[in-house]
C-alpha cells in the first residue's frame, strides 16, 4: 500500500493503523469468496479481523465502501493486461502466441479476483456508476491496445478497411470477460480448461487478423 493511508474522519493512520486496515480488507475479500456480498455485515468482517465494528467505521464507511477499495486496489493490477497486446505482433506464429498468451492472462485474472469481479459485475449491472468505471477500466486496458492492432494491421493492409477497429475489438473483450466470469459452467457442458483456452484463442486471432493462426 503506497501513499497516505487516512481514516473516515481525515486522520492520518499510522503503521498500526494501516496493518489493522489492510487486515479488514483481507478477511472482506475472503468472506466474498464464500459468502454472498449482500449477506456480508461489517460485525462479522470485525470478527474474522479479530477486532471491533467501532475499528472497522473508522477506515470505511459501510462494507460497500471496503468492497469498493478493494475493487480498485484489483484494477490497478487489471491495467497490466494491456502489456499482453501493447507492441505485440499478430504476424504469423507470433500473432498465434499473442492470442494464445492474451487468453491465458485474461483468464487466469479473472480467476485470481473472480470473487470481486462477481461483486463489481453486480454493482454495474445495477447502474452504480463507481462500479460500472472500475469495470471499464479493466476492459479498457485490453480493448484500446486491440484497437490499436487492429488500425495498424489495417494500414500494412492486412485487415479489410470495413473492419472497424474499435468495434471488433470491444466485442472480443466483451466475450473474453463473459468467457472468463463463465469458466466454472464450461465444466458442466463438458469442456476442460485445456481445450477451452485454445479454442479461445482461436476466436481472437480471428478476430483480429480474419484469418487462420500459423502454429
Amino acid at each position: 500500500m503506497t501513499g497516505q493511508v487516512r481514516t473516515v474522519d481525515g486522520r492520518v493512520a499510522g503503521r498500526r493503523g494501516q496493518a489493522t486496515r489492510q487486515k479488514l480488507l483481507d478477511c472482506l475479500g475472503e468472506m466474498l469468496s464464500s459468502s454472498p456480498y449482500r449477506d456480508v455485515k461489517v460485525i462479522d468482517v470485525a470478527r474474522k479481523a479479530g477486532t471491533s465494528p467501532a475499528t472497522f467505521y473508522q477506515y470505511f464507511p459501510d462494507v460497500e465502501g471496503a468492497v469498493l477499495e478493494i475493487a480498485e486496489e484489483m484494477a490497478k493490477e487489471g491495467a497490466a493486461l494491456t502489456e499482453l497486446v501493447s507492441g505485440r505482433s499478430w504476424v504469423g506464429k507470433a500473432g498465434w502466441q499473442t492470442s494464445e498468451e492474451l487468453v491465458e492472462g485474461f483468464l487466469d485474472f479473472w480467476r485470481k479476483h473472480d470473487a470481486i469481479l462477481r461483486v463489481v459485475d453486480l454493482g454495474a449491472a445495477e447502474g452504480d456508476k463507481r462500479f460500472y468505471k472500475i469495470r471499464m477500466k479493466i476492459l479498457n486496458s485490453v480493448t484500446n491496445s486491440l484497437t490499436d492492432a487492429v488500425k495498424e494491421l489495417q494500414a500494412k493492409g492486412k485487415v479489410d478497411k470495413d473492419v472497424s477497429p474499435a468495434a471488433m475489438a470491444g466485442s472480443l473483450v466483451a466475450m473474453l470477460a463473459s468467457v472468463a466470469g463463465h469458466q466454472k459452467g464450461f465444466q458442466t457442458w463438458g469442456v476442460k480448461q485445456a481445450e477451452l483456452k485454445p479454442n479461445l484463442a482461436l476466436l481472437v486471432h480471428l478476430g483480429i487478423t480474419g484469418k487462420k493462426p500459423t502454429r
